[in-house]
């Protein structure tokens, strides 16, 4: 029996018989490999996301990877077997942000997959087909599930434009600031340092394009770029005051309140160009499945934990506990 993991309100969750819908017009029905667990993740279970942004009862996840197993009328029928990942914003496509490019910032209601549409935390998901990205046959479904945070990372990576030989910090060591760096060595940036207080993260970030790795306190400045990944109180000011008068700065964390809050005066005093990143725009999932389909992105060394679907209680937990040592969490139906 299809099943799919349903929280109905805060802390209510369950596993439910999901007899999959067949996709309507314009829509494919993807058989689900793998779906990844983040942040926003454990703020639907906890309830602490914004209400504007989930919709209750709902199946979570919004990282996903899959086989696409029937289309509906309108879509190639070439693409059923493809293993695909999709986009999560359900954009309108019509207004002007959607007609630049820009489609996680559709100006339509929002509407996301695993926040107000069903996610792929389930044996199937329903999505419209223009939004799936076809990957290579031999691509690792594993691997892919990753691309949802790769694509925020390329966005990141893409507002930044790095030119060959510019020297870069990425502030965060997590599954983000990872993802972040290979796409940075892969763009060919000099000087790449990964900045994060776990010095047990120097390796990873090493085998991810690094070519130093620093503590916070050791971080220094003068960068061309530095990407804020780590959405931590403090961060955000240490990126810009990190970034060279002139440079770039990428703000992707939404960090707590702030003792020391970066003001006005401390932007127009670094002079840096500051960018920020809220999801990720076609162009840049684009970016991000070539460079995983290029072999140029590899999101798999960062996977430490895969439960199966009917354990995502205790996948929640896993990533929820300080004590338990996470990078990527998977749940495999």
């Amino acid at each position: 029996m299809p099943r799919a993991v349903r929280i109905d309100s805060p802390q209510e969750l369950r596993v439910v018989a999901a007899e999959p819908e067949p996709p309507g017009h314009d829509e494919a029905l993807v058989e689900v490999a793998w779906s990844g667990i983040c942040g926003s993740d454990l703020e639907v279970y906890h309830g602490t996301r914004p209400p504007e942004f989930v919709r209750y009862p709902v199946v979570p996840g919004h990282e996903w990877s899959g086989t696409v197993v029937r289309v509906g009328a309108g879509v190639d029928p070439a693409l059923v077997g493809r293993k695909v990942v999709g986009e999560g914003f359900r954009n309108c496509g019509r207004c002007t942000a959607c007609r630049e490019g820009d489609t996680s910032l559709c100006s339509a209601a929002y509407d996301e997959t695993g926040f107000t549409q069903p996610g792929g935390w389930a044996d199937h998901l329903r999505i419209p087909a223009r939004l799936l990205h076809p990957l290579p046959g031999e691509a690792d479904l594993r691997a892919a599930a990753l691309l949802e945070p790769a694509a925020c990372m390329a966005s990141a990576v893409l507002k930044a434009g790095v030119r060959v030989g510019e020297s870069v910090a990425v502030i965060g060591g997590g599954t983000l600031g990872m993802l972040a760096t290979q796409l940075f060595a892969a763009a060919g940036a000099g000087s790449l340092v990964v900045v994060d207080p776990r010095t047990d993260r120097a390796d990873t970030a090493k085998a991810c394009g690094a070519t130093d790795f620093r503590t916070p306190d050791e971080i220094g400045g003068g960068y061309d770029v530095v990407l804020e990944a780590a959405g931590a109180s403090g961060t955000g000011r240490l990126a810009v005051r990190s970034t060279r008068r002139g440079g770039r700065t990428v703000l992707t964390g939404i960090a707590p309140e702030e003792h020391e809050p970066l003001t006005p005066a401390e932007l127009v005093g670094a002079a840096v160009t500051a960018h920020t990143v809220f999801g990720a725009s076609s162009r840049a999932w684009a970016h991000a499945v070539r460079a995983f389909a290029a072999g140029r992105l590899d999101p798999a060394p960062l996977i430490t934990h895969e439960f199966a679907l009917e354990d995502a209680g205790r996948a929640l937990d896993a990533l929820a506990d300080p004590a338990v040592p996470t990078g990527k969490v998977l749940l495999h139906p």
